[in-house]
C-alpha cells in the first residue's frame, strides 16, 4: 500500500465567540476558566504520512473492538459480538475463543468492548473487560475483572456497573486507562441520541447530572472500591466514582507513561469530534457546550456555545468528524520524531461510507501543533496500541456491515517504519 508524502500542519482553523453558559444546575469544573474557541481541523485536508508501511499480521477477526498486549507479545482481542480472541505473537489467530467470558448483550453499539491488563499482570494474571448487559429496552455498561489462566477466564467478578438502565445500546464509551497510582479510569458515554429519553428528558442531559454515571469518566480501585481522593467526594449530590463529567461518547482514553497526562477522544454529533486533556473534576461541557450539530440535513446546532465559564475546552476538534475509536500515546525510538505523539483511531472520515484512518497528533507539551493522517485503505480503524517490539498495532474492520455475524473481515495491522 502506497502512502502519499506530505508535511505536517494544523488545518482549517475556524471558531465562534463564546457566550455565557445557558441553563441552571450545570456542573462547575475545578479550577477551570473560560478559554477561547478551539480551532477546528478538517480531517480530509490533513496531510497524509508516508513514514510507515502497513503489514497485515492477523485476519479473520469478527468486529474487533479492543486489544491488550501480553508480556510475551501475544495479544487479547475483543470482538463486539461477545468473544475474546487469543492472537499469538507471530500473528496466528487461535481457532477457539478464550472461554469463561460472561454473557454479553449485543446489538447496536453494544457488546464486548475494551480489554486491559492489570499493571501487575505478570504477577496476578488479572484482566479487565467492559461489556453491555441487559437488552434494547434496558441496558447498562459493566466492568468485570478476571484471571487469565491459559485460554480461559477464572474468578470473573463484576467491579462496576452503570447505575441507570437505559433504552437502546448506544453511546457506551467503555475505554480503560490506568493511572500511576494503580487506579483505573473507565469512560462512559451519555447513553444515546434524541429522541432517546431518560428520567423525563433527553438522555444526553445526564452528562451534566452528577447523580449519574452517564457521560462521565469514572475512577475506581482495581477491585472496584472508590478512591478516597476522587474529586467529587465532597458533593452529596454526586456519584462517588466520578472523575470528570460532561462527555458525549468517549471511545478513546490513554495515559502518557512519561508525562502522566490523560487524554481522551470522543464522538461529537454529526461532526465536532473532540480531543480532550482529562483533568480531575473538570467539566467538558456536553451538551451545554459543543461544536456538534443535530443529525439530519438541517444541521441544527446543539448549542450556540463553543466555550463557556466552568467548561474545559477541547485541545482539538475534527469537523467533519473522524468517529473516534481507541487511542494511545506512543513512546519509543522506532519512528523518528514521533515520541510522545498521540495516535487516534478514526472509524469514518467525512461521514458514510468513507473509510477511516489513523491520526497522528503532534504535541508540544499539552498543546496540539499539527496532525498527520495514516491511511490504511477502505477500512474502519477501531483501536491502536503499542506492541512489545515498540511498533504500532492497529485493529481495522470493513467500513460497512462490520457488526453482522459471519463478517470476519477484521484485521490486526502492524505499522513498520519505512
Amino acid at each position: 500500500m502506497k502512502l502519499k508524502p506530505a508535511g505536517i500542519t494544523l488545518i482549517g482553523l475556524v471558531g465562534l465567540a463564546g457566550a455565557a453558559l445557558a441553563g441552571a444546575g450545570a456542573v462547575q469544573a475545578t479550577g477551570m476558566t473560560q478559554g477561547t474557541p478551539t480551532p477546528v481541523t478538517d480531517p480530509t485536508r490533513v496531510p497524509v504520512s508516508d513514514a510507515v508501511t502497513p503489514v497485515v499480521v492477523t485476519e479473520g477477526l469478527e468486529a474487533p473492538w479492543g486489544m491488550a498486549v501480553l508480556p510475551n507479545g501475544d495479544m487479547l482481542v475483543t470482538e463486539l459480538l461477545g468473544q475474546l480472541r487469543y492472537v499469538r505473537a507471530n500473528g496466528t489467530l487461535e481457532a477457539r475463543p478464550v472461554s469463561g467470558v460472561p454473557p454479553v448483550a449485543t446489538g447496536g453499539q453494544g457488546g464486548l468492548m475494551d480489554v486491559s491488563l492489570h499493571p501487575q499482570f505478570a504477577r496476578n494474571r488479572l484482566i479487565y473487560l467492559s461489556h453491555s448487559v441487559g437488552d434494547e429496552a434496558a441496558s447498562a455498561t459493566r466492568v468485570v475483572r478476571a484471571e487469565l489462566r491459559g485460554r480461559s477466564l477464572r474468578n470473573v467478578t463484576t467491579i462496576f456497573e452503570v447505575s441507570q438502565k437505559k433504552p437502546r445500546l448506544q453511546h457506551n464509551g467503555s475505554r480503560f486507562a490506568w493511572l500511576a497510582d494503580g487506579t483505573l479510569l473507565v469512560s462512559i458515554g451519555d447513553g444515546g441520541n434524541p429522541p432517546t429519553m431518560l428520567e423525563g428528558g433527553l438522555i444526553r442531559e445526564q452528562a451534566q447530572n452528577l447523580d449519574s454515571h452517564l457521560g462521565k469518566i469514572i475512577r475506581i480501585h482495581d477491585d472496584g472500591r472508590i478512591p478516597a481522593d476522587n474529586p467529587f467526594l465532597d458533593r452529596p449530590d454526586a456519584k462517588r466514582e466520578l472523575y470528570s463529567v460532561g462527555h458525549r461518547n468517549p471511545q478513546g482514553l490513554a495515559r502518557d507513561p512519561v508525562t502522566g497526562l490523560v487524554w481522551s477522544t470522543e464522538h461529537g454529533s454529526q461532526g465536532g469530534d473532540e480531543l480532550n486533556l482529562i483533568l480531575p473534576g473538570a467539566n467538558y461541557g456536553w451538551p451545554r457546550v459543543a461544536h456538534a450539530v443535530e443529525y439530519g440535513s438541517a444541521r441544527t446546532p446543539i448549542t450556540p456555545d463553543r466555550t463557556a465559564p466552568g467548561m474545559e475546552d477541547p485541545k482539538a476538534v475534527w469537523d467533519p468528524g473522524i468517529a473516534p475509536g481507541g487511542m494511545t500515546i506512543w513512546r519509543g525510538t522506532a519512528y523518528p520524531g514521533w515520541d510522545g505523539d498521540i495516535f487516534a483511531a478514526g472509524m469514518r472520515v467525512n461521514g458514510r461510507p468513507n473509510p477511516g484512518a489513523l491520526f497522528r497528533v503532534d504535541l508540544d507539551g499539552s498543546q496540539v501543533v499539527g496532525q498527520q493522517r495514516i491511511d490504511l485503505g477502505d477500512v474502519r480503524v477501531r483501536d491502536v496500541e503499542t506492541g512489545r517490539d515498540g511498533r504500532l498495532l492497529v485493529l481495522t474492520t470493513a467500513p460497512e456491515n462490520y457488526r453482522d455475524r459471519g463478517q470476519r473481515n477484521g484485521r490486526l495491522i502492524r505499522l513498520d517504519p519505512r
